[in-house]
């Protein structure tokens, strides 16, 4: 996704490396077509690409010129399937090639689907503006480019706060947005759905839905079932701390089974969970400005005397302990930890 930011970068007449090097982005990555950066890093591309174009809708303009081409593979799955709703299924099953974390569900109520938008990791927090503006405008684009029939917006909603300047969401979703909602969702009639897509071909769509899927499945075999829980939990954190419910939804899996796959690499999540923990409790307590009551707080503990039970389970020590330690043997108890 960061190449539709450089297109979009060259679009309004400017230079790539002048951006990369205001934005301290390595360019180098670009040359690297298997390279992944994460969402946090995507998003602060987003808005130092706003501020380097000075334009404050950069993400809503960005979608306008977003081709099928653009979403790699994805696109092409998308384009040959065989109705709307086929494609919008087929972005939510690939849609980690291009960016994990966002995506879009939808439901149907009377005449009316609603789909929503969404960080599948973010807790309580929403995709910042220029993402969730790209990502709408460019989903909104792109459904009628598949049917090449209007969709009319009957509601379009976002949770960011309403911008100075709203004219341009006006040519570009036909309405006006609500801002400061919950979501942000589109919605418009269910029988866009059914529309049959324009470009569909069964045998493309099976030659590109193969590729697709083994792309998707090389991305996830690229790391064990622990590795990605504890990405899981770093991309959760600090908004809040999975439970293991929540884990195995987002694996969409059960808590059972999460938990046997698990135990396949002689692991489970409560011992990911400490081990997370207790890394990220001896980096703040090498800090001496955060307080124990502060880590605790920070690590989603209920109060500090379960931190301090916690630490000393899993290091023999309590946390002032360590502290001394730290100042008594700073070089060889740091090497040691």
């Amino acid at each position: 996704m960061v190449y539709p930011v450089m297109k979009t970068i060259v679009h309004k007449g400017y230079d790539t490396e002048q951006f990369c090097r205001y934005a301290s982005f390595d360019a180098r990555l670009l040359q690297d077509v298997e390279a992944r950066i994460a969402g946090e890093e995507l998003e602060r591309l987003m808005i130092a690409a706003a501020e380097y174009t000075q334009d404050e809708h950069f993400g809503l303009h960005q979608g306008q010129i977003m081709e099928f081409a653009d979403m790699g593979v994805l696109g092409y799955v998308m384009m040959h399937s065989r109705t709307v709703a086929d494609a919008l299924a087929a972005y939510q099953r690939y849609n980690m090639i291009l960016c994990s974390g966002f995506n879009l569900d939808w439901v149907v109520r009377g005449d009316e689907v609603t789909i929503r938008l969404f960080l599948q990791q973010a807790g309580d927090r929403h995709m910042s503006r220029h993402c969730v503006e790209d990502m709408a405008s460019s989903l909104y684009r792109l459904i009628g480019r598949l049917s090449n029939k209007l969709a009319p917006l009957t509601d379009l909603r976002f949770a960011h706060d309403e911008p100075k300047d709203t004219a341009p969401y006006l040519s570009v979703f036909g309405r006006m947005p609500r801002f400061g909602g919950d979501e942000a969702a589109l919605s418009m009639s269910k029988g866009v759905l059914d529309y049959p897509v324009l470009y569909s071909d069964p045998k493309l769509l099976a030659v590109f839905e193969s590729i697709a899927k083994e792309t998707r499945d090389e991305l996830t075999r690229t790391s064990s079932l622990s590795d990605q829980v504890m990405q899981w939990m770093k991309a959760s954190f600090p908004s809040f701390f999975p439970t293991v419910q929540q884990t195995a939804e987002f694996f969409g899996t059960s808590t059972r089974t999460l938990q046997n796959r698990l135990k396949e690499e002689n692991t489970s999540y409560q011992e990911l969970s400490a081990a997370f923990r207790k890394e990220l409790a001896m980096g703040y307590l090498r800090k001496p400005e955060y307080s124990v009551g502060e880590i605790a707080y920070v690590l989603h503990f209920s109060e500090p005397s379960s931190f301090q039970n916690a630490f000393k389970r899993w290091t023999g020590l309590t946390p002032g302990q360590y502290r001394d330690k730290l100042r008594k043997e700073p070089y060889s108890f740091r090497n040691m930890s």
